[in-house]
């Protein structure tokens, strides 16, 4: 590491220049330096690209959300009694139905509670993936009638 006194990259943050020389240390990190261009003191800032800052940077350890295990066999018994369908974004679905998608084989519906979308059960895991949201018909907006005055009538 870099003595006080001795030259340095660091990121102005007035004129901009990375050449700087170390003005004060805490134990072995660098805290203050001086620009050469401007004079100005500010922190130390290492350059994004400079093994100092590699050093600097904080890293923090990504854990995995603890999860149920996935279930090994569907949740609900498949119907039989319907042949397998080809997935389609543009169809429907009922549980217990079976699918045959492109890319994950063939699955058992397992939810289709979601406008949109489909819960389904395949070798591999399970997965949600995008149905024909289920439209309802037959109900209408009441029309709303005002008088002149603001009042519903």
């Amino acid at each position: 590491m870099s003595d006080v006194g001795a030259d340095i990259e660091s990121v102005c943050s007035k004129c901009g220049d990375v050449w700087h020389v170390v003005v004060a240390k805490v134990e072995d990190k660098i805290v203050k330096v001086q620009c050469k261009e401007c004079k100005a003191e500010h922190r130390y800032k290492a350059p994004k690209d400079s093994k100092a800052a590699k050093k600097t940077k904080k890293t923090t350890k990504r854990t995995k959300k603890k999860t149920e295990p996935e279930p090994t066999e569907p949740t609900v018994e498949a119907d039989m009694s319907k042949p397998t369908r080809k997935y389609s974004t543009r169809e429907n679905y009922e549980v217990a139905e079976r699918i045959d998608h492109p890319k994950f084989g063939t699955g058992v519906v397992e939810v289709s509670a979601e406008p949109g979308k489909i819960t389904v059960f395949f070798p591999d895991g399970v997965r949600r993936v995008l149905a024909q949201a289920k439209r309802v018909t037959g109900l209408a907006r009441p029309e709303k009638s005002f008088d002149r005055g603001g009042e519903r009538r």
